[in-house]
């Protein structure tokens, strides 16, 4: 059974990932406005978004858009991060497809309010998505981004069996994008 037919949820000691869902959107706006964690969030390839949102109608907007290319699109997985029933974050998912050394790689894009990008989090979010997601899209490898600035994700990564890629995503654009770190299964 595809991802797309059931979203899984998603369980471990302090997290749970469900489908990210439209009454999410005041809290993920804590997240998607929280001037600290938005430099974090990966918009490569995304059309300009840089996932900086600063009004209710806006975040309700990118929910939408997530909704509908999971349902309708079946393009990637957008799960709501929960700290008990509290939406902390989003997780995105995909088996990327593409002329460049990512293809058949799973994209993982992790978006945390800041006070939640901690070490222990991180490596525990971590450790639930290597579980399902090499399985739920098929994939040898996950891919995901971080800039060098971000030591304590980069170190999350790094304890997490991550290497550096010196490779560049190639966005349908042409534009290429770096700082990426790469897991094998």
């Amino acid at each position: 059974m595809s991802v797309y037919d059931v979203c899984p949820v998603l369980k471990s000691e302090n997290f749970t990932l469900r489908l990210v869902e439209r009454e999410d959107a005041p809290a993920l706006l804590h997240v998607y406005s929280d001037e600290q964690a938005v430099p974090l969030f990966n918009g490569d390839n995304c059309n300009g978004d840089d996932f900086h949102y600063t009004t209710l109608e806006r975040m309700e907007q990118a929910i939408d858009f997530w909704l509908k290319s999971y349902h309708e699109w079946k393009c990637f997985v957008r799960w709501t991060i929960l700290a008990g029933e509290e939406p902390i974050g989003t997780v995105e998912l995909f088996h990327r497809l593409a002329e460049d050394a990512f293809n058949h790689h799973g994209l993982l894009r992790l978006d945390l309010r800041s006070d939640y990008e901690t070490l222990p989090n991180l490596m525990e979010l971590l450790a639930l998505l290597h579980q399902h997601a090499y399985e739920l899209f098929d994939c040898p490898i996950l891919a995901t981004k971080a800039p060098a600035f971000a030591q304590t994700r980069c170190e999350a990564l790094r304890q997490s069996g991550y290497i550096p890629s010196a490779s560049k995503i190639v966005g349908h654009d042409g534009t290429e994008y770096g700082e990426y770190w790469v897991r094998e299964e």
